[in-house]
């Protein structure tokens, strides 16, 4: 990466979103330091989502080519142009500095692989807490290993891999998991760089099968260190 440029691409998946896309998307657009390219990876909407998108500018509005969260991540991160990634869903909202921190950060470190931040959840008004969300949440700010405050250099895809697309609910968590027994350098800017509305559309969770697919992500990272402690690949 040239260090006195960095072009940045925000992957930003939709489904039928057309309620907060354009809040999502004017987040990304009024950064102080705007992304060089904004995909918004489209999973066949039937709403205004597509017509939202291309009337946006900085805008590449994108077809997924197939189904759920982290293939219209990995189809985002495929796409991409810029060496550094970003990620927004599409009825959250960038603090107007996201970006301009992160790369400063960047700039200043090369070695660091990716950097996030710390998140605070809003309810929207007039919605109740969806079924599965913490309420004790909605206070103060926590730290965000999501790919909403995540920025990562597009190279470390390549070294860490892509999210699995056969997780339903903890994709990002595997991928967090892989860095860290891969031994990337990552950093925490002790700020909020994510909004993260909460409304009665949220998707409610599943308890079981979270637990289920966190259990099992443990087992792969256990074996992936003791893999590494006894020399194996």
């Amino acid at each position: 990466m040239n260090p006195d440029h960095s072009s940045v691409s925000v992957i930003l998946p939709v489904l039928n979103g057309e309620r907060y896309l354009a809040s999502a998307i004017e987040s990304v657009r009024n950064q102080s330091l705007p992304p060089e390219e904004i995909l918004v990876v489209d999973g066949n909407s039937d709403d205004r989502s597509r017509e939202i998108a291309e009337s946006s500018a900085l805008v590449r509005l994108l077809t997924q080519d197939g189904k759920g969260l982290s293939n219209a991540w990995n189809y985002g991160i495929r796409q991409a142009a810029g060496d550094l990634i970003a990620f927004i869903e599409s009825d959250d909202l960038w603090v107007e500095d996201k970006l301009s921190q992160q790369i400063e950060h960047m700039k200043a470190s090369p070695s660091t692989d990716y950097v996030i931040g710390r998140v605070h959840f809003f309810l929207e008004k007039g919605n109740q807490i969806p079924t599965g969300f913490k309420p004790e949440l909605l206070e103060g700010d926590y730290i965000g290993r999501i790919p909403g405050t995540l920025m990562a250099r597009k190279s470390l895809f390549d070294d860490v891999g892509l999210f699995d697309e056969s997780l339903k609910i903890a994709a990002d968590v595997d991928w967090f998991a892989r860095c860290k027994d891969l031994g990337s350098s990552g950093h925490i800017l002790e700020k909020v760089l994510l909004e993260k509305r909460v409304h009665s559309d949220n998707l409610s969770n599943n308890a079981a099968r979270n637990t289920n697919e966190l259990l099992s992500l443990l087992r792969r990272s256990i074996e992936r260190q003791r893999n590494t402690d006894n020399g194996g690949s």
